[in-house]
């Protein structure tokens, strides 16, 4: 059995969609689904179990699983419970650590780009002790992230014991189906798309640094199904261990994104700038874009969708849809 914890979420979902599409149904999920539609995501899903989080640590006593994929976090860059933060975003993972070192059993995380904070010390995979120590986060939840990669990789240099395989993913700009019910944390794809294909423009923040156009920031954007094949490559690779980033490694410009949201409409693209709020100007990045070296040496070949390509079976396979769920 392999548990996905956050499993009814964005990623997790799709996760458990590909691995229900590939004949897998021994799955547990780990979640709270609330009041918010997040249940839909798993509407034509198969699993094993559904444990609730409160529940999780019990549920795992005496258990045997073949991995666990812990992708439960509060992800939100604008959280401020500092207290449900640490709790949830490095204690329980803490935790779920140590059961998997003790139980011998594969442990892959989900990390995040938000570690590197602004971005001026790059975005190195390289994810040793002194590498990541040099990295600041900007928000509470990018910090959560990073205090629980520095943790994992002391234990790594004091050579203590360790799941058979630990690997921390450190995803970036991701979209794709099933992210509806992240509200403002979702992609400008799955937040724009009603109004594209209103005939209403897309708004885009002005730029605040000179020499970058208005929307021409960048991101590395990635679409959720290259974020899954990367798990599902780690969970059939089980000799690779580390920190790595997932992204395309090449970073496209707002600009991009939103153009190609309206070419898969068929449309011109129709965009308005705006001044960026004021209290997003000191965290907001103007560039990303990750650096996949060590995922290549590690062995994941694939390539990564274009982006053009990516928006476009994005829109056309599930937002422009009666039912946008996989």
């Amino acid at each position: 059995m392999l548990l996905v914890t956050g499993g009814a979420g964005f990623i997790g979902s799709n996760l458990v969609a590909s691995l229900n599409e590939a004949g897998h149904a021994d799955i547990a999920v780990s979640d709270s689904l609330r009041s918010n539609g997040k249940w839909r995501n798993l509407a034509a899903r198969q699993l094993a179990d559904f444990v609730p989080p409160a529940e999780l640590l019990r549920w795992l006593e005496g258990r045997k699983l073949d991995a666990i994929v812990h992708l439960g976090a509060i992800s939100a860059t604008t959280a401020t419970d500092g207290d449900l933060i640490i709790e949830t975003n490095f204690r329980l993972p803490l935790r779920l650590l140590d059961w998997s070192t003790s139980t011998r059993t594969p442990f892959i995380y989900a990390s995040s780009a938000a570690t590197y904070g602004d971005g001026r010390a790059g975005y190195s995979d390289d994810w040793s002790n002194g590498a990541l120590k040099r990295l600041r986060p900007r928000n509470l939840y990018g910090w959560s992230k990073h205090l629980f990669d520095l943790a994992v990789v002391e234990r790594v240099a004091r050579k203590d014991k360790l799941p058979p395989q630990w690997a921390g993913l450190k995803f970036f700009n991701v979209f794709g189906p099933n992210e509806y019910h992240k509200g403002e944390m979702m992609s400008l794809i799955g937040k724009g798309f009603d109004d594209a294909r209103n005939g209403k423009p897309i708004r885009l923040f002005k730029s605040l640094r000179a020499g970058v156009a208005d929307g021409d920031q960048k991101r590395d954007f990635i679409s959720v199904e290259d974020v899954v094949a990367v798990v599902r490559w780690l969970i059939e690779a089980p000799a690779v261990s580390g920190i790595f980033n997932v992204g395309t490694g090449t970073a496209r410009t707002f600009n991009d994104l939103i153009a190609a949201l309206f070419a898969a409409l068929g449309r011109e693209p129709a965009i308005e700038y705006i001044d960026m709020p004021a209290s997003m100007r000191e965290s907001f990045q103007d560039f990303t874009e990750a650096e996949i070296g060590n995922l290549r040496h590690a062995g994941y070949n694939a390539d990564f969708m274009p982006l053009e390509e990516a928006v476009k079976r994005y829109v056309s396979g599930y937002l422009n849809r009666a039912d946008r769920y996989r």
